[in-house]
């Protein structure tokens, strides 16, 4: 079970992947883009060690 954070990691970028893909947002992100991004995961981080 020690690979399962990875695997959460790997769903998340694909996610985030996915998102920007459909947003059509250019690779480097923008700043505020790129900063509402490090937010997400922020969050999500504080929200998967809640749970």
């Amino acid at each position: 079970m020690s690979g399962v954070p990875y695997l959460k990691a790997l769903a998340a970028g694909l996610l985030v992947g996915a998102l920007y893909a459909t947003m059509r947002v250019r690779s480097p992100a923008p700043p505020p883009v790129a900063l509402f991004g490090l937010l997400g995961m922020l969050l999500g981080q504080a929200l998967l060690a809640a749970l």
